[in-house]
């Protein structure tokens, strides 16, 4: 009998499993939020992933659970391991992409580099840390932020006033904190992916340069150009040290800052494929959607050699304005043929991942180009 992975969530993540499972000869079932989520040709079960019931029926059906987002709450996480589910990552791991304060206290743990940081439970403690750090930090809720949503530049502790209003609402006891932490001088965004399997064996994909517009990520340059031999070490070690001091299983995504100053520092973290990684589903001999199912079900991971010097990734942002994406299709493959086009079945939406578009090859210029035409047909 195959063995069955149960993926909670049912987003374009979960959708690029499907694939690679077949060709595992895994079963993959997928709990879905909707039924028209991305993931739908694969989901066996639709409801409320925060709902314990719900989501111990479905895990009931599986060998394995992991996830296509961060956002299974602890108390169901930790029930379903308590009944023998096998759950990877598991919620000692995940609690850590769920809580950035958390993480940032555990990484100080570790002794891993990352910015000046301090929980401030009033505006009182962020002016402190405002006048300690040149007058300008980055506020960030704990809790829930992506793509540059619960983030915010603030040059004065009231700019982020609502916030600890907001805050002190939710909180039953009014003392839940922000995460602030120094602003950054950095001369690019990096992240460097690595995969753990629950018997320990660990391996590491090439460093990769991320390029943010408005906060979400736009392109993936993989290798990072220009990446020293001391850069590439040094990321790989953080990634690699993250994830056996985290006991992280599965894909893990460490996003990174290269400073002005050279240094490198730790961002944030994802416990599961990420955008920083699609390049790999074209450009590497294992993508990352087939490494995190291996890792998941402890089978041995595969190899992760780029196939072509250089590898772009380009988002497709928002999606066509008028038309369908079937519209689009026959002529950016008619005049892009090296480019890969996944699109996640997603209704257009300004702004929104809707797609991604792979090309690899031997010369960076060309392959940049290559990427963004194809990609600025379904714009």
């Amino acid at each position: 009998m195959a063995l069955r992975v149960g993926v909670i969530g049912g987003g374009q993540l979960a959708r690029m499993m499907i694939a690679p499972a077949v060709e595992l000869g895994l079963e993959l079932r997928v709990l879905a939020e909707d039924e028209g989520m991305s993931a739908r040709l694969a989901a066996t079960a639709v409801g409320d992933y925060r709902d314990l019931d719900t989501v111990r029926a479905f895990a009931k059906d599986v060998d394995v659970v992991t996830f296509d987002h961060e956002h299974v709450p602890q108390e169901v996480l930790r029930a379903l391991v308590e009944e023998g589910v096998a759950v990877h990552p598991g919620p000692d791991a995940l609690q850590f992409a769920q809580d950035k304060l958390v993480m940032r206290k555990r990484l100080t743990e570790l002794g891993v580099p990352q910015p000046d940081w301090a929980a401030v439970r009033n505006v009182d403690e962020l002016q402190a840390f405002l006048d300690d750090h040149g007058g300008r930090a980055v506020v960030k809720t704990p809790r829930g932020g992506y793509d540059g949503k619960g983030v915010r530049v603030v040059r004065s502790a009231e700019d982020a006033s609502d916030w600890f209003d907001a805050v002190a609402a939710e909180s039953a006891s009014g003392g839940d904190a922000l995460l602030v932490e120094e602003l950054v001088s950095f001369a690019r965004e990096l992240a460097q992916q690595v995969a753990r399997r629950p018997s320990g064996q660990m391996v590491a994909y090439p460093v990769v340069e991320t390029v943010q517009r408005d906060g979400v990520c736009a392109e993936v340059l993989a290798p990072a150009p220009g990446a020293s031999e001391r850069l590439s070490r040094v990321a790989e070690e953080i990634g690699r040290e993250i994830a056996e001091g985290l006991g992280v299983t599965g894909m893990l995504a460490v996003e990174l800052f290269e400073t002005d100053d050279d240094r490198i520092l730790v961002n944030e973290l994802a416990m599961r494929p990420h955008n920083s990684g699609h390049w790999s589903q074209d450009g590497a001999v294992t993508g990352q959607f087939e490494q995190h199912l291996r890792a998941v079900a402890d089978l041995p991971l595969g190899d992760v050699s780029p196939r072509a010097p250089w590898s772009v990734m380009v988002n497709i942002l928002g999606g066509p304005t008028e038309g369908t994406f079937e519209d689009r299709f026959d002529a950016a493959m008619t005049e892009q043929p090296a480019a890969k086009i996944h699109t996640y079945g997603k209704a257009a939406r300004p702004g929104r991942k809707v797609g991604h578009v792979n090309v690899a090859g031997d010369d960076l210029d060309d392959v940049v180009y290559i990427a963004r035409a194809a990609a600025a047909h379904f714009a």
